[in-house]
C-alpha cells in the first residue's frame, strides 16, 4: 500500500530544507579546495614556507573580546594592529609614476576592520601640499613611495566607527608631517575629531584607562599617537611613548627569546604606563613567508610578557595579518584575551558574568593558567603567575564538521529513501 502523499511531501521538503542548510564545511585546518569548503571566517589557502603545500582552512577574522567580556578597562584588552596599515599590495599609484616599494598588508584598511583589527599604523608626510601615507627614503616622501592622501584612509576609519557604535579603533602615526597644524587639519577633514579621546583624560604614570563602556559611551572612540613629541603641546595629540611601552620593531623584534624595548621606549618592564605594544613583523615584509612567521608568534608573545614582567601586549602589530598555517594572530589574541580576561584558554570560552574560570566547553583545554594562589598586581593586566601562548587545535569545531558531513549524508539517504517511495 502507497503511502500517504501529504506526509512523505512534507518530509521530503524537510529533508531538501535540512540539505541546504546543514553545510559540509572544513574547520581550521581542514582540507579544503575553495573558500566554500571553510567555516565562517575562515579563508582557504596554503603555507609553502612552512612546508603545507595543500590548501587548508585559516582564519582571517578576529572575535571582539568586548563582544563577550564587557566594561573592563581599555588596557585590560589586547587587540589586533596591521603594520603600515596603507602599504596594500596592489594598490595602483595615484601619482602617475610606477611605485618603487615595499607592501606589507593585502586588503583595504575598511577590510582589516571589518576582519577586527583595531589598530592602525599610519606613516603620515607632507608631500603634494597635502598630508599623504607613504614610505620614505630618508624622511622624505617622493611619487614613488606615495600611496594616498590621508585623508581618503581616516575616512574608511569615520565610515567604519559610524556603523560601528561600540568599536574604539586606536591609530600610530609615523610622522614626518612639518606642515603647521597638518595633523588636526587631516583629522579635522576626515570629521573624526568627533570620536576623539581627548589628551588631557588619558591616564599617567601607569593607571588604568577608563572602561570601554565609558570610552563608548563618551564617544572617546579614536585613539591617537604620534612619534613626534611636539605635536602633544601644538596640536593635543599624545606622544606615543609617553603612554605606552614597546618592543623594538623590524628584525631586533622577532628574534627568538628576546624582546628588547624600543630606544624611545621605557623598559618593557616599567610601570610608568599601562598600555603595551607588542612589534612582530621583519624589517623588509616577504609576503610567502608570513604565514610561518605568524605562525611562530606565540613563542615570541611568550617571551615578550616575560620581558614586559608578566603584562600581557594590549597591541600585536603584524604585517599581512591574514596570513598564517591556521589560526595565526587570531588564535594567539583570543588566547592572551581568555587567559586575562576569564582565565580560560580562549576569549571564545569565556562567560559574561561569570567568575574567574568558569569556562564553555570549546573542545580545546580549558584551565587556569595560574596557580589558584597567583593575584594580578599592577592595573589587572600584569600577573604574577605565568601564561603559555601555544595555542591548540580546535577540537570542538573540527568535531561540528564532523556531525555537519553526517548530518548531510544521512538527510541525502533519507531523501533519496523518500523519493524512492514516491516512485512506487
Amino acid at each position: 500500500m502507497a503511502p500517504p502523499l501529504l506526509p512523505s511531501s512534507v518530509l521530503f521538503l524537510l529533508h531538501i530544507a535540512l540539505l541546504l542548510l546543514v553545510p559540509c564545511s572544513a574547520q581550521v585546518g581542514g582540507s579544503c579546495s575553495s573558500e566554500r569548503d571553510c567555516g565562517t571566517g575562515l579563508y582557504c589557502g596554503s603555507c609553502p614556507a612552512a612546508g603545507r603545500t595543500k590548501p587548508s582552512c585559516i582564519r582571517n577574522l578576529a572575535i571582539q573580546p568586548t563582544s563577550i567580556v564587557k566594561g573592563l578597562p581599555f588596557n585590560r584588552y589586547s587587540w589586533l594592529v596591521t603594520h603600515n596599515s596603507f602599504s596594500i599590495l596592489g594598490e595602483p599609484s595615484r601619482t602617475g609614476v610606477e611605485r618603487v616599494t615595499f607592501y606589507n598588508q593585502e586588503d583595504s584598511v575598511t577590510n582589516q576592520l571589518r576582519n577586527g583589527v583595531r589598530g592602525l599604523m599610519l606613516d603620515m608626510y607632507d608631500f603634494n601640499d597635502d598630508v599623504w601615507l607613504c614610505h620614505s627614503l630618508q624622511g622624505q616622501c617622493y611619487n614613488f613611495t606615495a600611496f594616498v592622501p590621508a585623508v581618503e584612509t581616516l575616512k574608511e576609519v569615520e565610515a567604519f566607527l559610524s556603523e560601528n557604535p561600540s568599536e574604539i579603533v586606536t591609530i600610530f602615526i609615523e610622522d614626518y608631517v612639518r606642515s603647521p597644524m597638518g595633523l588636526s587639519k587631516v583629522f579635522t577633514a576626515a570629521d573624526l575629531m568627533k570620536y576623539w579621546y581627548p589628551i588631557s583624560e588619558m591616564p599617567t604614570n601607569g593607571k588604568d584607562w577608563p572602561s570601554v563602556t565609558d570610552m563608548v559611551a563618551k564617544n572617546h572612540r579614536v585613539l591617537v599617537f604620534t612619534s613626534d613629541a611636539s605635536k602633544e603641546a601644538s596640536e593635543g595629540i599624545a606622544y606615543q611613548w609617553s603612554y605606552l611601552l614597546e618592543n623594538e620593531s623590524g628584525d631586533p623584534g622577532i628574534v627568538p627569546g628576546s624582546c628588547p624595548n624600543r630606544k624611545e621606549s621605557q623598559p618593557l618592564n616599567s610601570r610608568s604606563a599601562s598600555l603595551f605594544l607588542q612589534n612582530y613583523f621583519p624589517t623588509m615584509p616577504v609576503q610567502n613567508e608570513a604565514c610561518k612567521e605568524n605562525s611562530a608568534l606565540p613563542q615570541m608573545a611568550q617571551a615578550c610578557y616575560a620581558a614586559a614582567g608578566n603584562r600581557i601586549p594590549n597591541f600585536i602589530a603584524v604585517n599581512f595579518y591574514m596570513r598564517s598555517d591556521g589560526g595565526g594572530v587570531f588564535d594567539v589574541q583570543d588566547r592572551i584575551n581568555g587567559l586575562t580576561l576569564c582565565g580560560c584558554n580562549t576569549i571564545a570560552a569565556c562567560q559574561a558574568g561569570a567568575p574567574m574560570g568558569a569556562c564553555k566547553d570549546t573542545g580545546a583545554p580549558n584551565q587556569t593558567p595560574w596557580s589558584s594562589s597567583s593575584t594580578s598586581s599592577v592595573n589587572g593586566n600584569v600577573y604574577s603567575g605565568t601564561i603559555e601562548f601555544k595555542t591548540h587545535p580546535t577540537a570542538g569545531a573540527s568535531n561540528t564538521s564532523t556531525w555537519s558531513c553526517f548530518a548531510l549524508l544521512l538527510s541525502l539517504l533519507l531523501t533519496v529513501k523518500l523519493f524512492a517511495s514516491f516512485m512506487h
